[in-house]
């Protein structure tokens, strides 16, 4: 459904509730029920008393909406790590507000994002949706999108509280961390983002912190968050993230989502009953509760709204700019970027013809348009473009969905619902709907008529743009066969295996292969039964249900012969860039990396063809950083991230000159993953991980122990150059601003990030025992120039803040007497222009 308009609005704003007088109204069972979820992603309502039921939905980096089956489109802007990479605190307040008005689109009052949990390793799964390793990084970024999703009148949502930094066992696994480290790395991000956003919801991690679930850990949400901080809104439970009734009740734990509740309902009434929880505690669950619904009302969304899709021309814009400004320019030799559009130039590479708009699990989402690099190069280029695969990168088999039609030509295939199974001869036809994406999760699929054991048939025509031995696959929850033109090519009924596909609820992909003539017109069809018909009974947390399906195909290539065939036409041109990397099936919620490799193959096809051709442009897509084994040989490297919906045409525009690179790096891109802080204390280990490197988290740890990375955190070129001189301290008090003349004395506009660090004090004179990072991110700005333009940049940097560390020995901050350096450069390696700052007497203090 489409909607002209921005978003349906409510004829008259919600009333606002008068919650003191409505706690003293509500029975104990509606009290109750207003603690839990209604169902997937609303609240319970309570209708008598006016009190609405809200819509959550995910987030972070888009607006899902209810669906995860045949969804409305959405927009989905570059992940998280591209948005970090920006460095630009206006542009992630701009994206904010775009995905403000998409929550209104899609009826939802409540955003689930940002996403600021840090980066301890490269391998993280679910690395890519957080912005940073710096927690001062990520929590200014965090701040300015929370701003921008509340002047749409949306509550965005802070998480994962705390620690959720790795997915391996993430639901039991104890995340073992000093206090210190706590306060000042992975705290630290919520901490800013609420003292500037105030942001009115919090959601807690799945992991245990120190031997305590998040979400029942009333020292973390009582003593830190709302003591502490002073914090007054809603925490509410990641989905499924509850463990008890009592302890979470009396922990702080406001909202269990989703519904049907597990441990509240008829349970939490007992624990009230029986006096394991008190009734002024179920009082204050209850009422920040309310207090959500009011904080709501601004939006002026209709309860249980229709949801639209917007897909507005300056939304697309805003997110081409976005994913081309999040581009990072790793090396440049010779200046062989930008390339020339009147040159011809041969794409090569696995991520060339799909779009790696984003990374898998709960952030991904259908979006309006999916740009490949491909088409992002081919609608630029005024010369030929040619193109070579050179070697697959997937995992499954790449959904086949839109290289189908249907029987009267539109892109896609036609999905038929039935009751009976495909053995009968009396079929009643439930449903017929027409899709493009072959990966179906039916979690959420609904149909009056629908029996509790059902079928359906995809059927599609698939038309062969070249000769030879086809590969198709399926991965089911549920059984299937894959027939081509009735001849049975794939079967994954008997003897199933498990798999990853559909978070781990489905079996592993099964494939066949068959020969195709080039052009001839083939009838694809899938015949799918529900999750009952299996007997593959995958035991777990979750219950997903109804089951799903994911069709693949892929021509069956010779790696070497592929290859072979790469390198003979990059003999025949000068221009030549390789899109390589990582896409949603090796970056997922639900698994970690296990590695920091590029996929097989990947490797040897670059480090060859820079040996034929060493101006070869390599570009890079991924959410965390990657092995780069061919670096040395190649003089000129992007990395591009995940970029959203418009990420072709946002490599496009820095490829070729459109847009002058300007993004740093959010994270070290180590050279070996041997070399990474976490190395030794990653994954969990008999039901904990150790977060052993400590404080000593990315660019701190390579600092102080003297490891060269790859390249820096804070390290980005630009296809102009930029010097840094003059710098000057304003003082005002706790305050300082730090002023430096930024001069472009290139040939080209561009953007430059100044960024400002601050070093330990020369001499401990209270706590001599206490180690500290050598540097410490506390300041940037990002500023756009004309060439040979000059233009001074203030930072201001509060003092007490900037100096503090977290004391173990009186729970508090310490800013300690001293000397300290500020250092302002381009990256964190420097080269520095100095300033010295003096704190006279040593203070403790709490808060914010």
């Amino acid at each position: 459904m489409r909607d002209a308009g921005l978003y349906q609005e409510a004829e008259s704003p919600n009333k606002e509730l008068d919650v003191d007088s409505l706690l003293k109204q509500l029975t104990h069972s509606e009290k109750v029920a207003l603690t839990s979820g209604k169902d997937f992603w609303h609240t319970n309502p309570i209708p008598r008393l006016s009190i609405p039921s809200l819509r959550l939905s995910d987030g972070p980096n888009g607006v899902r909406g209810t669906r995860f089956f045949d969804g409305v489109p959405a927009a989905c802007i570059p992940c998280g790590t591209a948005i970090g990479a920006t460095f630009d605190e206006d542009l992630v307040r701009q994206l904010g507000r775009l995905l403000g008005d998409e929550a209104k689109a899609k009826g939802a009052h409540i955003l689930l994002g940002p996403t600021i949990n840090i980066q301890r390793s490269p391998l993280g799964g679910r690395g890519f949706e957080s912005y940073s390793e710096d927690p001062f990084l990520s929590g200014v970024t965090a701040a300015n999108y929370c701003l921008g999703v509340k002047d749409r009148d949306i509550v965005p949502t802070l998480k994962h509280f705390v620690c959720n930094d790795q997915e391996d066992e993430r639901m039991a696994v104890n995340s073992i961390v000093t206090e210190r480290a706590l306060r000042e790395i992975y705290l630290s991000p919520f901490q800013t983002a609420i003292r500037i956003a105030q942001p009115g919801a919090v959601m807690t991690s799945y992991n245990k912190v120190n031997g305590i679930h998040a979400s029942e850990n009333k020292r973390l949400l009582e003593d830190i968050l709302r003591k502490e901080w002073r914090w007054d809104g809603l925490v509410m439970s990641d989905w499924f993230g509850t463990y008890s009734t009592s302890e979470a009740i009396k922990a702080g734990l406001d909202l269990e989502m989703p519904g049907a509740t597990r441990f509240r309902g008829q349970a939490l009434s007992h624990a009230v009953l029986s006096n394991k929880v008190q009734e002024h505690e179920l009082d204050n669950r209850v009422r920040n509760v309310l207090n959500l619904i009011n904080k709501t009302r601004g939006a002026r969304i209709q309860e249980s709204a229709p949801e639209m899709e917007l897909n507005r021309p300056g939304d697309r814009a805003l997110m081409r700019k976005a994913a081309a400004d999040s581009i990072v320019l790793l090396k440049n030799e010779g200046n062989i970027l930008p390339l020339k559009k009147e040159k011809p130039i041969l794409v090569v590479g696995p991520n060339a013809k799909i779009s790696a708009y984003c990374g898998g699990g709960s952030a991904s989402l259908r979006p309006y348009e999916a740009i490949t690099p491909f088409d992002g190069i081919a609608s630029q280029s005024n010369s030929d473009v040619s193109f070579a695969q050179g070697v697959y990168a997937h995992k499954l088999l790449p959904e086949i969905g839109t290289c189908l039609r249907t029987d009267d030509g539109r892109v896609g295939f036609s999905l038929k619902v039935f009751n009976e199974p495909h053995t009968s001869t009396a079929r009643t036809l439930l449903e017929e709907r027409h899709l493009t994406d072959t990966n179906m999760w039916f979690f959420d699929y609904s149909n009056s008529k629908l029996n509790k054991t059902w079928y359906a048939d995809v059927e599609g025509i698939f038309t062969p743009e070249v000769s030879g031995i086809y590969d198709f696959g399926l991965a089911v929850h549920g059984t299937g066969k894959l027939y081509i033109d009735e001849q049975l090519v794939v079967s994954n009924v008997e003897n199933q295996k498990p798999g990853s596909a559909f978070l781990g609820s489905g079996t592993v992909e099964e494939q066949g292969a068959i020969y195709l003539e080039k052009g001839h017109h083939y009838k694809l069809l899938v015949q799918w039964g529900c999750a009952e018909t299996s007997e593959l009974k995958i035991g777990g947390l979750v219950d997903f249900g109804q089951g799903g399906v994911r069709i693949g195909c892929a021509l069956n290539l010779s790696q070497e012969q592929a290859i072979n065939d790469t390198l003979v036409l990059a003999q025949e041109n000068e221009q030549i860039v390789i899109f390589a990397g990582l896409t949603g099936e090796w970056e997922s919620e639900g698994y970690d990396r296990p590695n920091m490799n590029l996929p097989p193959g990947t490797d040897e096809l670059i480090s060859r063809l820079l040996d034929v051709n060493p101006n070869t442009v390599v570009v890079i897509q991924s959410g965390t950083p990657v092995a780069m084994p061919w670096i040395s040989k190649a003089k000129s490297v992007l990395h591009a991230w995940f970029g959203g919906n418009e990420a072709g045409n946002g490599i496009a525009d820095v490829v070729y000159g459109n847009v002058n690179p300007s993004a740093k790096l959010p994270l070290t891109i180590p050279k070996r993953v041997n070399d990474n802080p976490a190395f030794f204390n990653f994954y969990s280990e008999a039901g904990r991980t150790l977060y052993g490197e400590d404080i000593y988290v990315g660019y701190r740890w390579y600092d102080k122990v003297g490891i060269e990375p790859l390249f820096p955190f804070g390290h980005g070129l630009s296809y102009t150059n930029f010097k840094l001189g003059g710098l000057r301290v304003e003082d005002h008090g706790r305050e300082k601003i730090y002023k430096v003349q930024v001069t472009n004395d290139g040939q080209r506009a561009g953007a430059e990030v100044v960024q400002a660090y601050i070093s330990s004090p020369e001499v401990f004179e209270t706590c001599s025992q206490i180690q500290r990072a050598l540097k410490e991110l506390k300041g940037f700005k990002k500023v756009s120039l004309e060439a040979q333009q000059t233009q001074e940049v203030a930072i201001p940097i509060d003092t007490t803040r900037a100096t503090s560390f977290w004391d173990e020995s009186r729970q508090k901050w310490c800013s300690e007497k001293g000397k300290y350096k500020i250092l302002v450069g381009q990256s964190s390696q420097g080269p520095f222009l100095e300033a010295e700052i003096e704190i006279s007497e040593t203070l403790w203090w709490t808060g914010l």
